[in-house]
């Protein structure tokens, strides 16, 4: 009997389990990489808000940690990409992919197949997924609106048969997983994988401070807000005492955030007040946003999460979550989430089919 847990996520991104460990900002660092990717998941390392030099370092570091093929996200407008693209070409052997959200063209895409890394963005519509397999990318993540950060308002329950109906490459589900019935769940759906980030996140792995896990570990379903006062498109957060203070903020205050941040990133990444202009302009232009300064503010809002997640700060900084982290109440080692996942998962499909579990080697 076949194994239904091995798919063509597993046999094209070459991890042991259908399950991705997505590239957040500030959290998806080396040593979350590492460990996920030893547990037999996929790991994105989050380039996104890192520098060209702390890509190249953090790549190493991740390559250090583990002989196991892990991916990258960037994006095409933030300060150093062109960089961060060919350092990515040039660790192709252990590099099997990439994700993005905003960006890379057919071109840029082609030069990543050419090189053998798969693309695998990130969409929340079904107009999106379509745009992207028109690109040429391999396989799409689709996050439902139970996702983490910028989110829709289409449920994963409704969007992902709609982009399985609309696209023919594989499709990954996000938004809302955390446990082995939820990737039972998406299976049986069509999907060939799920992909989580507030559960990894909160592994002991993940490098976010113990003060910051916490609050999330305290924050239930009712504490978990969507907002726009952000950078103008609606967002998952954490409620928090801040959170409240952006709520009732208005466009003064919205810009003055704005150009705090972009003074921190400034300082933090060595990019000037050009280039984090420009970057909010190519944003604002590619559609994403539709002013200048919602396209400022998504271009340094990685400082404002910096805040929580590295610093620890949770009352200047916001914490972005999926639905999931009101239900999540441990902090477990990479390793024992992915067994428990896999073992729940195989008992609910052998339950479905009236059979026996599939044994499988967890430790291997």
């Amino acid at each position: 009997m076949s194994d239904p847990l091995h798919t063509v996520m597993v046999e094209r991104l070459g991890c042991r389990y259908p399950i991705i460990q997505t590239a957040m900002g500030w959290v998806a660092e080396p040593s979350l990489v590492i460990g996920s990717s030893n547990a037999g998941a996929f790991g994105f390392l989050g380039a996104a808000v890192m520098t060209p030099d702390e890509a190249r370092a953090k790549i190493l570091a991740v390559r250090k940690g583990t002989d196991r093929p892990f991916g990258v996200n960037f994006h095409s407008f933030q300060p150093g990409a062109d960089q961060i693209v060919e350092l990515i070409l040039e660790n192709k052997d252990q590099v099997r992919a990439v994700s993005f959200g905003r960006g890379p063209n057919a071109k840029m895409i082609g030069r990543f197949k050419d090189a053998g890394i798969l693309c695998v963005p990130t969409v929340g519509a079904v107009k999106h997924a379509v745009k992207m397999v028109e690109l040429g990318v391999d396989m799409v993540t689709v996050q439902g609106g139970e996702g983490g950060g910028h989110t829709g308002s289409v449920p994963t329950t409704v969007l992902l048969p709609q982009v399985l109906d609309a696209v023919n490459v594989p499709v990954i589900a996000a938004g809302g997983f955390g446990d082995g019935r939820g990737l039972a769940a998406a299976l049986a759906y069509g999907a060939v994988g799920i992909a989580m980030g507030t559960r990894f996140l909160l592994t002991s792995e993940s490098p976010v401070p113990d003060t910051t896990k916490d609050g999330y570990l305290k924050a239930g379903t009712g504490d978990i807000l969507v907002t726009t006062k952000l950078d103008g498109i609606p967002q998952r957060m954490v409620r928090t005492a801040m959170m409240d203070r952006i709520e009732k903020s208005g466009s003064l205050a919205m810009w003055k955030r704005a150009l705090e941040a972009g003074l921190i990133m400034k300082q933090r990444t060595g990019a000037s007040w050009g280039e984090l202009l420009r970057s909010a302009r190519a944003m604002k232009a590619e559609g994403h946003y539709d002013s200048l300064k919602d396209a400022m503010m998504a271009a340094t809002m990685p400082m404002m999460i910096q805040r929580a997640v590295v610093d620890g700060d949770i009352e200047k900084g916001v914490m972005a979550t999926g639905v999931v982290g009101g239900r999540i109440s441990e902090v477990p080692s990479c390793q024992e989430l992915v067994n428990r996942i896999v073992d729940e998962a195989q008992q609910r499909i052998a339950a479905l089919a009236g059979g026996a579990p599939i044994k499988t080697n967890n430790a291997a």
